[in-house]
């Protein structure tokens, strides 16, 4: 009894843990946002942008910079410390530190900062557009897989059908109530099921792999989503004017916001660029010492006497200066680089304006043909759904006549054709209105779920 629970036992953990995952669409959003190269890759704009954003706030600092050097002179050299010129080998040391303060340069670091400011900014709207596109995607793929799902599952229902069919027509046929050209139509029939489950089967793989690869999943033969019956709803969404929409999308939707940004940055390279016009100050500071390993007069009792060096501590405490001022520069002539380049930037700043009403146009064009298809997707699944319902009742009523023998194996197995192929029409219907219902929410500004 013991080593019979430990079995058992033994056997449920390796089930529950032998599972694979099933993926809900929350699942494959949120992996997507973690891992997708595309979004990874503007996550990394955005940090570019956040580096010059840096950058421009250094921009206001001082530039200090420190050098050193030490020089030998071998031959006829003036000795520095005495005047005269000597055959001699002398050495030289000297060191400083230099530094430099922009005061004013046509407020030019200032554009800049601003204009790194914005780029952030535009980095983040650019990522948060990536995130929902990615997300757009993978909902179409998801729905993909479900209606394939259920379209595999019609199929099968059909072979199941058809199979028991087949078995009542053998009956008949060794009876002898039925001709045998009714079991090989069967027969026919059967095969062809098993062929369309066989393609119902290969589209399901392939659009699970389709979904896999969005969301960067090397094993897609174990992939697979959480299975529901999700039925169409009365969604409110619709229920709102276009224009109410478009209101709402120009409120929600990144893409106007990008544009925008575009327009300010653009705003900004036109004061940079004149900035370049105007005067700059710039306040400077110096400071050096130097020693030399060179002999030295001195004056002892009256007298000059040849005397060795300075320590050479002393002498850099001696040998020091320092050295600072303001410098202005004036631009004046530069072959009208700077004139040209506030032309182009105005041109470009042009350009950005009307990519900004192209933007406008596009997304109120958008929103009127996201409502339309979801219209017509919607009269599209209420037609198959009528077309379903009554192909459903015309093959019940040919198999009622198929079972007294007043209808022939053909024209049955052609009623049941129509009916699964209704079935068929009716599961793409569904799916198709539920995704162009998403994309008009999206447009809202409503979160990517399925209920």
């Amino acid at each position: 009894m013991y080593k019979k629970s430990l079995i058992i036992y033994l056997f449920f953990i390796v089930s529950v843990f032998g599972q694979e995952k099933k993926w809900t669409l929350k699942d494959c959003i949120e992996h997507a946002v973690k891992n997708n190269i595309s979004i990874q890759q503007s996550a990394l704009d955005s940090q570019t942008a956040d580096i010059n954003y840096k950058a421009a706030i250094g921009d206001f600092m001082p530039n200090v910079n420190a050098s050193a050097s030490h020089s030998w002179n071998i031959g006829l050299n003036q000795n520095i410390t005495t005047g005269l010129l000597e055959n001699q080998t002398t050495q030289f040391t000297s060191a400083g530190i230099n530094a430099n303060v922009p005061i004013y340069s046509g407020l030019q670091n200032q554009n800049r900062l601003s204009r790194a400011r914005l780029t952030q900014t535009l980095s983040q709207l650019q990522l948060a557009k990536m995130k929902d596109d990615i997300a757009l995607n993978i909902a179409n793929a998801y729905l993909q897989i479900l209606y394939n799902k259920e379209n595999l599952k019609v199929q099968k229902e059909q072979l199941a059908n058809d199979e028991k069919q087949y078995t009542k027509i053998d009956e008949t046929v060794k009876a002898g109530s039925l001709p045998k050209g009714d079991l090989l139509d069967a027969k026919a029939t059967v095969a062809n099921d098993k062929q369309k489950i066989v393609n119902a089967e290969n589209t399901l793989f392939l659009s699970k792999i389709a979904l896999a690869q969005l969301l960067q999943l090397d094993d897609y033969k174990n992939f697979d989503i959480a299975e529901a019956d999700y039925a169409v709803q009365n969604y409110s969404v619709m229920q709102e004017a276009p224009e109410t929409i478009i209101d709402k999308a120009k409120q929600q939707r990144v893409e106007l916001k990008i544009a925008q940004a575009n327009v300010d940055i653009a705003q900004k390279d036109i004061k940079i660029a004149q900035g370049a016009l105007q005067p700059s100050l710039t306040g400077f500071y110096s400071f050096s010492a130097r020693a030399t390993y060179s002999d030295r007069i001195v004056i002892e009792n009256g007298m000059p006497v040849v005397a060795g060096p300075l320590p050479f501590f002393d002498q850099l405490s001696q040998y020091k200066g320092h050295n600072f001022g303001v410098q202005l520069n004036i631009p004046i002539f530069n072959g009208f680089a700077s004139k040209y380049a506030v032309d182009r930037a105005k041109i470009a700043a042009k350009r950005s304006q009307n990519n900004l009403t192209l933007a406008q146009q596009e997304l109120e064009k958008n929103v009127y043909t996201a409502v339309s298809n979801a219209k017509g997707a919607y009269n599209n699944y209420l037609a198959t759904q009528a077309s379903l319902d009554a192909r459903k009742e015309a093959f019940n009523y040919a198999k009622e006549k198929f079972a007294v023998g007043m209808m022939n194996s053909f024209d049955y197995s052609q009623a049941q054709t129509l009916f699964v192929n209704a079935q068929s029409n009716f599961l793409n219907a569904k799916y198709d209105y539920i995704f162009k219902v998403k994309i008009v929410e999206f447009y809202y500004g409503l979160p990517l779920t399925i209920n």
